[in-house]
């Protein structure tokens, strides 16, 4: 076991001793240390509340889907931090981010703690930066992952405006609420970024293992904005290792466009439409036969939109409507709440 684990662990050494190689090279010298540092702790927050009705049962709800509260600062002029908590996830309270970071140098940065894994578009959308009020099933149910880990990240200046970021780091492969589990196998991520004009291309690679069975994990998007447009598509591959899992594929196609509206507070309009699916996935969890679950069914969306923005400075109100239209695979009996639906939040950002 030991050999067979070997490569991982000298990737996850080469990586620490790498960070703090670099970090003692580039030591700063006394004149450095005496430049002011605005200490002040910065706080934001968003709060989403919303009422969603299930067109065909005619059963409905409301319902705090967040109530995020972030900090951030400086505590020195190359090391920052970040905490994120949502107070309520549907009643429910959430530690979701716990960071601090080092600028090794203005392209080389360290940074250790709780927080997502670099992998995936999608999902590094925050609750104040949705466009749709449910996120698609890439983002929110076969790629929503934390964990407990370190990562570096650097970023080339390709020249014209170009640029490309490359993130990778190694986790727990534990749930981020049990800090305390001794484990012989690893969770890694990385993720590269290419931006050039109003494009954007990104392309990654995971592998987890959340029981005992490992997950590896391909996914590839590109972006484009312009003016009030933004296209976006994503696909997600996930591959069980000895084929313990048929292996699931998660697609999210979207465009969304945005104009200057005078409609009492609002300054903004934009209106959304969306494609995405999923075949069946599972999260790596066995049942008491030793069988990993299927813990989501084939299914594919259509997302239809519209919003009234009011946004100035850093801060946003949204008011969303989006109808959902779904399309199960025959045979399959849908539960109270997972078909068809109408969701009308308001969202607040400060």
């Amino acid at each position: 076991m030991l050999f067979q684990n070997l490569p991982r662990l000298i990737t996850v050494y080469a990586v620490l001793l790498f960070a703090s190689l670099a970090a003692i090279a580039s030591e700063p010298d006394e004149d450095s240390t005496k430049q002011k540092v605005d200490l002040t702790p910065h706080i934001h927050g968003t709060i989403r509340a919303r009422w969603e009705m299930d067109t065909q049962g005619g059963e409905n709800r409301f319902q705090i889907r967040n109530a995020r509260l972030n900090i951030s600062g400086m505590v020195a002029p190359s090391i920052d931090y970040y905490a994120q908590t949502d107070l309520c996830d549907r009643g429910v309270m959430k530690i979701l981010d716990a960071w601090g970071r080092i600028a090794i140098s203005p392209s080389l940065k360290f940074q250790a703690g709780q927080f997502r894994l670099p992998f995936g578009t999608d999902c590094f959308r925050g609750p104040g930066n949705y466009i749709f009020a449910n996120r698609s099933f890439i983002g929110g149910t076969m790629n929503n992952v934390r964990g407990v880990g370190a990562k570096l990240s650097y970023s080339f200046n390709m020249g014209d405006g170009s640029m490309l970021t490359v993130d990778g780091g190694a986790f727990n492969p534990t749930s981020i609420s049990d800090h305390n589990v001794w484990v012989k196998e690893m969770a890694f991520a990385g993720k590269a970024v290419y931006s050039t004009g109003n494009l954007k291309i990104a392309a990654g690679a995971e592998t987890l293992i959340p029981d005992s069975i490992r997950i590896n994990s391909l996914s590839a998007s590109a972006t484009w904005t312009c003016g009030g447009w933004t296209v976006e598509g994503e696909y997600l591959n996930k591959h069980y290792v000895n084929r313990a899992f048929k292996p699931s594929h998660g697609y999210n196609f979207f465009a969304d466009y945005g104009f200057p509206v005078k409609a009492g507070v609002f300054n903004r309009a934009s209106v959304q439409a969306r494609f995405d699916g999923m075949t069946a996935h599972s999260s790596g969890k066995r049942d008491k036969e030793g069988l990993l679950i299927a813990n989501n069914p084939a299914r594919n969306r259509i997302t239809l939109g519209g919003t009234l923005t009011y946004s100035y400075k850093f801060v946003r109100c949204d008011v969303r409507l989006n109808y959902e239209k779904y399309f199960y695979h025959e045979g399959y009996k849908v539960p109270n709440g997972d078909g068809d639906k109408i969701c009308a939040e308001m969202v607040i950002k400060f």
